[in-house]
């Protein structure tokens, strides 16, 4: 079986290859595309028996690509947000894996794919299932310095920062820790009251803003404190009018 992995965080994508080898070490992936457009390119001039797509891509949702580009291959989309359930369904979706999902998750998709034409995808039991994974918020979080191991609550991270393969979590009093996890498996774990994601690299607290300026295409430039060193920080077009609801809450 070939595929094709539509996910713009590198470290999800090849997890997730290196899960689907484990499985059966007969799938080839055929290619690991991060955005919109690169999947409409790919998909144009290349077919797979089965697509694994996010829905929240660096250059939008993936629903566009239906508008773009004639799909016929099964999708099993992956996403952290469970409230695209039915679209998904809607558009060659046979199963919805909510972030962070592990080996067994993507094992019994496939196993949900070969058995397709015998199977009635049951929404409702995979909504419940989504939404009791939705309910598990995170209230401190395991860190390491040295040898020493402690915890650090959840009301004094100022923000998580991904910086290349590493997921930094920075205190409000300026101490930065790295932690085993990637931004988008954490970020359906946390308080929505107190934490949003502005972009690919970000997820702040609340109370970590210091000041706000609007800028071109909705966008949205903000000071954190304590200060991240020599990173800009600016909420996306995309997830710009997101925060200002989230702001207004």
């Amino acid at each position: 079986m070939t595929v094709l992995i539509i996910e713009d965080e590198e470290l999800a994508a090849v997890t997730l290859q290196n899960m689907l080898v484990h499985i059966n070490p007969e799938i080839q992936v055929h290619a690991i595309v991060g955005t919109v457009e690169a999947a409409v390119n790919w998909l144009q001039n290349h077919q797979a028996d089965l697509l694994f797509m996010d829905i929240h891509l660096g250059d939008g949702e993936s629903f566009q690509i239906f508008q773009r580009v004639e799909v016929s291959s099964p999708v099993i989309f992956t996403t952290a947000y469970d409230q695209y359930t039915l679209k998904a369904f809607k558009n060659q979706g046979i199963d919805y894996l909510l972030k962070p999902f592990d080996e067994e998750d993507v094992r019994s998709a496939l196993t949900k794919l070969s058995n397709i034409r015998q199977t009635t995808i049951n929404t409702p039991q995979l909504v419940q299932k989504v939404e009791e994974v939705l309910g598990r918020t995170r209230n401190r979080f395991m860190v390491k310095v040295g040898k020493l191991i402690k915890t650090v609550p959840a009301d004094q991270v100022a923000y998580f920062m991904a910086d290349d393969k590493y997921l930094f979590l920075v205190t409000k009093d300026q101490q930065n820790y790295i932690i085993e996890e990637t931004i988008g498996s954490l970020e359906p774990k946390l308080d929505q009251d107190n934490f949003f994601r502005i972009n690919r690299k970000f997820i702040i607290h609340i109370n970590a803003i210091k000041e706000m300026y609007k800028l071109s295409r909705n966008r949205v430039r903000i000071h954190l404190s304590p200060k991240p060193e020599n990173v800009e920080v600016v909420v996306s077009e995309e997830r710009a009018e997101a925060f200002k609801r989230w702001l207004d809450q």
